[in-house]
């Protein structure tokens, strides 16, 4: 097995194929979606209509890149906080592998996926793919950032983003040569400059698994309108809960500056 490809399994994925949950768990309306991807792999998803009233023309719909690890029904809190807070339409998808989806995970994979799910967004006839936003966190951010660059967003949300895999090898695969086994791999640095879509960065200061210090370096590696948010005492995965607060605001700041053409501008705190 090369190298790259056993550093990949043992180290970046973590699929559960039990979806314990859904919006309906929360009291959301949803629809349960399978799509294809480029490469014939079943995928699943949810979407999640705006909130009854916030359903219009201009109503935006934020498709959800998630993390590494677990699969759509992990985030069903996170759906429920953001249909009340956003109003928005939400379409989330497990990557191949994870949940009711197909096949095994790889970085190509992914990729292909992210594909899928941007390609059924604009099928549809109830929403508008000029008012498409992407919402990643950490590995979800690097997937949000490849397809940006190929199929631009309206806008971009990250979540606890890295700058690229061979970053994060430096800093935490215990092997002297862990940045040249994984190289160019989900090369999020690499990529952002070519992308010229509003974007909204957040991480936790205190984050333990994703240094705070990879998402600025990607800030500073990104075209403006940006902002960058720092969330206090906020570690990886506790961010809607501990800063539950400065993210609410910060989604709603860029929700509303996205509508108005004025996203707004920060620099990294």
């Amino acid at each position: 097995m090369p190298l790259w490809a056993w550093a990949e399994k043992r180290f970046l994925f973590f699929p559960d194929s039990q979806v314990a949950n859904s919006p309906a768990h929360v009291g959301l309306t949803y629809e349960d979606v399978y799509l294809a991807a480029p490469d014939g792999i079943t995928l699943h998803g949810w979407f999640i209509p705006a909130p009854a009233g916030c359903s219009g023309p201009e109503t935006q719909t934020w498709l959800w890149f998630h993390g590494n690890g677990g699969n759509v029904g992990t985030r069903v809190g996170q759906l429920e906080r953001a249909h009340h807070l956003l109003g928005v339409h939400q379409f989330i998808f497990d990557y191949r592998g994870y949940g009711r989806s197909g096949g095994k995970p790889s970085e190509q994979g992914t990729y292909l996926d992210a594909r899928a799910a941007r390609g059924y967004l604009e099928q549809r006839p109830d929403i508008d793919s000029r008012r498409i936003v992407y919402f990643g966190h950490s590995l979800g951010a690097a997937v949000a950032v490849e397809l940006a660059a190929a199929w631009p967003p309206s806008g971009m949300a990250l979540i606890a983003p890295f700058a690229s895999i061979r970053d994060m090898a430096k800093l935490t695969l215990p092997l002297p040569m862990a940045g040249w086994i994984v190289r160019r791999h989900y090369d999020s640095v690499g990529r952002i400059p070519k992308i010229r879509a509003p974007l909204i960065v957040m991480h936790g200061e205190l984050d333990e698994i994703v240094p705070h210090s990879q998402g600025v370096k990607l800030f500073e590696a990104a075209n403006p309108p940006k902002r960058f948010v720092t969330l206090p005492a906020a570690s990886h995965n506790n961010a809607h809960h501990v800063a539950a607060d400065v993210m609410a605001r910060a989604l709603l700041d860029f929700r509303d500056g996205l509508a108005d053409g004025n996203p707004g501008l920060a620099t990294p705190g």
